[in-house]
């Protein structure tokens, strides 16, 4: 662990560390022992497709499986001791940050993996945007803890000038070079990692990201996890006061930002239309769910916008009345927060016309359109399918400080989980 502490920093700070990875030998293949972030598994048919793509398959570690909750950490804790005592993963001999590659088709994505310095939103070094659940922190803080591990990175987003310098250098230069792992996972994305120890490229990364601030772009309730798991441990400077991310210059590779859509779980479609009735326009849509999500988009280029679905077909809701918003949607706010669906979602519709809690047992949050609404219409639901937020709406907002409501956007692409991993007993 480097002994500079992190407050010395006005920017980002990010530090090399011995990453844990799979041992190739010992896998089936790395695609196959992979996963999607844990908050994007579709549960349960994802987890018990990742679960049996190879006994070593990270969701293991991510989303273990029993009983109950003290169970299930100290079972993820169990089976990443056994991995490293069987040779399953074995830590880099030496600190490194790690240059990480995703392409597919003509989408190529660029960033540098590394422990990043903690730091308060009120620091304007890292943004967040969006609330979090309180009993999602607790349950990721709890495996943290019994693994002593940062299993996934986080993504974050950052902007420089555009041209090839600093760190944008480092990792083109990097890419030209063999790389210490190549994947590609069946969702059709190539996965190619670079450890990077050279001293010099080393110190031109963190001159360069001192200088820079980001948006936690995905992994909101990881940051609030970290944030949490370092007040608890007072030794400082120590491994706990700093996590795993992946830092995307989105100047040069811009990210794509995707709506996290709804599905409520006791809610039957015909139910949640009756309680819209006289509030929102209503309309049939008897179309494919492409087409159904292109007159979502039209509609939402016209104000709040809406798609339900769960008895086979698709309703679109839109045009709210402007006296239940001016009652139900709180004041003393930014108006670009005001008027965001998820806002408008959860203060009219969830809270007031429909009376549902955000709780688990009541509201699913699902990023796959299609997987929103297969379960709706299996379980006798309403999936509710949003219109993407745009980046530069989010990171204003973020850069007021203002917080969105949770789970209103989805950036991307995503980095694969299980490729490396960062001990917090080795640093």
């Amino acid at each position: 662990m480097n002994n500079e502490g992190p407050a010395a920093h006005d920017g980002l700070h990010l530090i090399p560390f011995r990453g844990l990875r799979y041992v190739p030998e010992r896998v089936g293949s790395l695609a196959a022992v992979t996963s999607p972030p844990y908050d994007v598994v579709v549960r349960p048919d994802g987890l018990h497709h990742l679960e049996s793509a190879d006994p070593h398959n990270i969701v293991r570690l991510i989303l273990p499986q029993a009983a109950l909750p003290e169970d299930r950490h100290r079972q993820a804790a169990e089976t990443l001791s056994r991995w490293l005592a069987e040779g399953v993963m074995a830590a880099d001999p030496e600190p490194a940050l790690y240059v990480y590659e995703q392409r597919k088709g003509d989408l190529l994505q660029r960033g540098v993996i590394g422990a990043l310095a903690l730091s308060e939103p009120s620091d304007g070094v890292v943004l967040p945007h969006e609330d979090v659940m309180p009993e999602v922190v607790a349950d990721r803080a709890a495996l943290m803890r019994s693994t002593a591990a940062n299993l996934e990175p986080l993504l974050l987003a950052y902007r420089s000038g555009g041209e090839l310098s600093g760190t944008g250098a480092v990792i083109e230069r990097t890419s030209l070079c063999p790389p210490v792992l190549a994947t590609t996972t069946e969702d059709g994305f190539s996965h190619r990692l670079w450890s990077v120890t050279d001293p010099a490229e080393l110190g031109e990364i963190r001159l360069d990201l001192s200088s820079h601030q980001a948006l936690i772009a995905d992994g909101h309730h990881r940051w609030a996890t970290y944030l949490r798991l370092r007040a608890e441990h007072t030794t400082s400077p120590g491994p706990w006061d700093y996590g795993l991310v992946l830092l995307v210059d989105t100047a040069r590779y811009p990210l794509q930002v995707r709506a996290i859509h709804r599905l409520l779980r006791r809610l039957p479609v015909a139910d949640a239309l009756a309680a819209l009735d006289g509030s929102f326009r209503v309309r049939g849509l008897d179309v494919s769910l492409q087409q159904a999500l292109d007159a979502l988009a039209e509609a939402a280029a016209e104000g709040n916008a809406f798609l339900l679905a769960g008895d086979g077909r698709f309703h679109l809701v839109d045009r709210p009345d402007p006296e239940l918003l001016a009652d139900t949607v709180p004041g003393g706010r930014p108006a670009a927060w005001r008027t965001l669906d998820a806002t408008v979602l959860h203060a009219t519709m969830l809270d007031r016309l429909w009376r549902i809690p955000d709780t688990p047992e009541h509201i699913t949050y699902i990023h796959d359109s299609l997987a929103a609404v297969t379960q709706a219409e299996r379980d006798g639901g309403t999936a509710v399918l949003m219109h993407p937020v745009r980046e530069d709406v989010v990171r204003d907002l973020a850069r007021e400080g203002v917080t969105m409501p949770r789970k209103s956007t989805s950036f991307g692409p995503k980095p694969a989980t299980g490729l490396v991993l960062r001990s917090l007993d080795l640093d």
